[in-house]
């Protein structure tokens, strides 16, 4: 049977041996650590390092697969021929017991000198028995392959021109192959781990295509490899859907990325030799398109998509999604960009959709000079965040009833130079980029350290702290360690952190919404509903969603007391949000009479400029370490 190695005498060329070894592990460290090494190539090096400097006739490499209870054979090298088998499951070997793998947990090699005169072997493991005597090997020198503590594969070192007595040298040596084995195999989960992250980074995980950054870098790329080709062009054909209206609010209607998922499928079949094709936003796709001759390959291109699009049945009566298509050509990559042309597809999308549903235009050049200049703006936004210029100001919040400061909302601002920039000014551009998901995270930090140094209210209360987050932030899969993050790194109590999410964001899709909301009402998160009234909220998912407040718009605040409609709005709001006991908040609050009215209506918080603008947070401590002028309160 399998033994641990003995501890024997030296054999005669123990010390040439010694330095054999250790050159072929020098050799074989540079080889399977070269960046251009796969894992098929480092299991063949090994293998031929092995037979070679253990001057043995073939070595094996198995893969062990737990949960089957087998090996499975991965390669194998002759050294008689020189041959390597092909990289592929040359032989299984079902394991009925486990003696042979048990022993591996305590010692780093087993042997076999003669297999002949082993009896326990004659006697179990017929599988392996009848593979060794297959291949006519008489003895062998198995290392185990762990990773992670988990047995991964075993290296066997097989002899077949007799019996093999194992020098302590040469049991070290397979140990350390088998160690080299290990090597590999976590080489190889590695890359396989880092080619997924970049998969996902830049793919759309809903409809599997790539994404805007992976289009932008194609693009890119094509741009780089030179001029065009004498009447060839490059075209963006951007496909805008319009799919949130209808499918949002309906009942028993598909999410937008399931509609989004469908829409992928029929672009697909209409890609030819010359075409990519990506996600670029939530409800666009582009093609890029390469072809030669003519500009009327990519309007063939455009008509045929719109006529495939307008024909589908959707099987619901409120979905029925609209398609507008936006092309820009670039006919010589001199002096190009690869996102000025995406987004010149997109101005055309939009140009074409303006004039209709299911049509398309072609983007109009003298439109250039201002797309430029947002770009401009854009890549000015990206160098003030890496440059420290964001801050964040807060704008108070009042309890309508007795007057105390209870929370503050964060709010962005950038400055730039001497100019201080309100978000409103830029968010435009900030919010359908990338670079918002790193601002989002950004704000969550400073927003939660920033609360931990405001004082109490006159009750002893720590005020509550409001944070937005935008859609871009809210779809990311990673807010919810975004929110642990930021919760752990300021030691702020959970209870005193409110995320806003407008109405849109969270009726999107429903699903997804409660799969965030309910994880943070676990952490103690508390949610609040940003600018209700100017969305589409459906009453019926209004009681499903887990949320603590709704803030009233400022549109509906700005009427009263006069305006007896934006009264009848505001009761009717407080009435919901009674009935689903949620603290309800009036924002734009500017006069004394708006304040009053507004709190006769019911509602609990106040927040607006009778109390104060936004400021920096030095400014607020300071602010709200001094008692609340009592004329400035309102009375129920």
């Amino acid at each position: 049977m399998f033994k641990p190695v003995p501890s024997s005498a030296l054999q005669p060329d123990a010390e040439n041996a010694s330095e054999r070894f250790t050159r072929a592990l020098v050799a074989l460290t540079r080889q399977v650590w070269s960046p251009e090494c796969t894992f098929e190539t480092a299991i063949g090096a090994i293998c031929q390092t092995a037979a070679s400097a253990l001057q043995i006739e073939r070595v094996s490499v198995w893969n062990y697969e737990a949960t089957a209870s087998c090996l499975r054979c991965l390669h194998v090298y002759d050294a008689k021929s020189g041959l390597s088998a092909p990289f592929d499951a040359l032989e299984t070997l079902p394991l009925d017991e486990d003696d042979y793998i048990a022993p591996f947990k305590d010692v780093r090699t087993l042997e076999v000198d003669e297999l002949q005169r082993d009896a326990e072997m004659a006697r179990s493991h017929l599988a392996l028995r009848d593979y060794l005597q297959r291949h006519r090997i008489h003895g062998v020198l198995d290392a185990p392959a762990f990773v992670g503590g988990e047995l991964q594969g075993v290296i066997c070192h097989e002899s077949l021109e007799g019996a093999r007595t194992w020098s302590p040298e040469e049991t070290t040596f397979a140990a350390s192959m088998g160690d080299y084995v290990a090597m590999a195999f976590e080489i190889a989960r590695r890359r396989r781990a880092e080619a997924e992250v970049e998969h996902l980074r830049l793919h759309d995980g809903a409809t599997g295509l790539p994404n805007r950054d992976y289009m932008t870098e194609l693009i890119r790329q094509r741009f780089l490899g030179g001029p065009l080709r004498k009447n060839e062009i490059l075209a963006i054909v951007h496909v805008q859907m319009d799919v949130s209206r209808g499918v949002a609010w309906s009942p028993g209607a598909p999410s937008v990325d399931e509609v989004m998922g469908r829409v992928a499928q029929i672009l697909r079949s209409l890609m030819g030799n010359d075409t990519e094709l990506a996600r670029t936003s939530a409800e666009g796709f582009s093609f890029l398109v390469s072809t030669h001759p003519a500009k009327r390959t990519v309007i063939r291109l455009a008509e045929s998509i719109l006529t495939t699009l307008e024909s589908m049945d959707w099987h619901h009566a409120d979905v029925d999604p609209g398609a507008s298509i936006g092309i820009a050509v670039a006919e010589q990559a001199v002096a190009q960009d690869a996102l000025l042309l995406l987004q010149q597809g997109e101005e055309a999308a939009a140009q074409a959709r303006a004039a209709g549903r299911f049509g398309y235009a072609i983007y109009d050049t003298e439109h250039h000079a201002s797309l430029v200049e947002a770009l401009r703006f854009e890549r000015a936004l990206r160098d003030g965040f890496a440059n420290g210029e964001f801050e964040l100001h807060y704008q108070p919040e009042y309890d309508a009833g007795h007057g105390r400061w209870v929370a503050a909302e964060a709010l962005l601002r950038w400055r730039s130079g001497e100019q201080l920039r309100v978000a409103g000014e830029f968010i435009g551009v900030l919010e359908p980029s990338r670079l918002m998901v790193n601002v989002g995270r950004w704000v969550l930090r400073q927003a939660c350290q920033d609360a931990t140094t405001w004082p109490a209210n006159a009750a002893g209360t720590a005020p509550s702290v409001r944070v937005n987050v935008s859609a871009r932030q809210f779809d990311e899969s990673g807010l919810l360690e975004d929110v642990r993050a930021a919760l752990d790194a300021s030691g702020l109590d959970p209870a005193r952190l409110s995320l806003e999410l407008t109405e849109t964001t969270l009726m999107r899709d429903i699903d997804h919404a409660l799969d965030i909301l309910r994880p943070l009402r676990e952490m103690g998160v508390q949610v609040a509903i940003d600018d209700f009234g100017t969305g589409y909220a459906s009453l019926v998912y209004l009681k499903r969603l887990p949320v603590d407040a709704l803030k009233i718009d400022r549109s509906f605040v700005e009427g009263m007391p006069d305006s007896a409609a934006d009264l009848a709005i505001v009761r009717a709001v407080v009435g919901l949000a009674a009935a689903f006991e949620i603290e309800v908040i009036a924002e734009g609050v500017e006069t004394q009479a708006q304040a009053a009215s507004l709190a006769a209506a019911g509602v609990h918080r106040l927040q607006g400029w009778l109390y104060g603008k936004a400021m920096p947070n030095a400014a607020l401590c300071q602010v709200l370490k001094a008692p609340v002028e009592s004329e400035s309160l309102p009375s129920r």
